[in-house]
């Protein structure tokens, strides 16, 4: 029990970090959290950051997911201290806890008075190992929403449905069998119901028609309608 406690908290620890404000303080000086919309996601970070370190700052939230599902479960585990009723091996749910809880820690850091982003981009790195198939079909969307609207939010929105969507279509229609099917596709739903709560702002902004649009990443504008110039006098 030990040794779980360990594992969550420290998951919890990692995912805390939160590079929006590190990136901001270090190379702009900038607490990011009294800019833009002051959420201290890479979205908010490529809005005041700018886009290099935007980027910056989604690599290494992502990398957090990675880190504690490939690096932090494995040195953590040892042996479970309950009876382990899923299809997963005892390995496989440790990494899912321990992405749970770095995705937890991102969204409610310890280290900015439990503020922090919507948990994009950790359950991203959690994800990509437990099933990279149904992520880089997500990220499909998420590219192509992004482009055709330029709207990140509605595009990380899209990308959380479309997750669990994707899994059920493949082992329900396409007959592909996916390891530990009837437990994933609840933790998957459960993922995807988080972090479509946590963009509940952003939601009410698209409805309301005021939600920030990146102009310089809208590509894609199948209905472009601009206003008539006004005629100079």
């Amino acid at each position: 029990m030990v040794s779980l406690v360990f594992l969550i908290l420290a998951s919890y620890l990692v995912g805390s970090i939160p590079f929006a404000y590190v990136v901001g303080k270090l190379f702009k000086g900038i607490d990011i959290r009294k800019q833009g919309s002051g959420n201290l996601g890479s979205t908010n970070a490529f809005r005041v950051l700018g886009i290099g370190y935007g980027i910056m700052v989604q690599i290494l939230d992502i990398a957090k997911g990675l880190f504690v599902v490939l690096v932090v479960s494995h040195i953590m585990y040892d042996n479970l201290p309950f009876s382990n009723i899923t299809p997963f091996e005892d390995i496989t749910l440790v990494k899912i806890i321990a992405g749970v809880s770095a995705v937890i820690g991102h969204t409610f850091s310890v280290f900015v008075g439990f503020r922090g982003g919507k948990g994009i981009n950790t359950a991203l790195g959690m994800l990509i190992s437990l099933s990279p198939i149904e992520v880089s079909v997500s990220a499909g969307f998420f590219v192509f929403i992004l482009l055709s609207s330029g709207y990140v939010s509605l595009g990380s929105i899209v990308a959380s449905f479309v997750f669990p969507m994707t899994m059920f279509i493949r082992e329900n229609i396409f007959k592909v069998e996916i390891y530990g099917y009837k437990t994933l596709i609840f933790f998957s739903i459960a993922v995807s119901i988080f972090l479509i709560y946590n963009h509940r702002d952003n939601i009410s902004r698209l409805l309301r028609g005021n939600e920030n649009r990146f102009e310089k990443l809208w590509k894609i504008r199948i209905f472009n309608i601009r206003a008539p110039l006004r005629n100079k006098k």
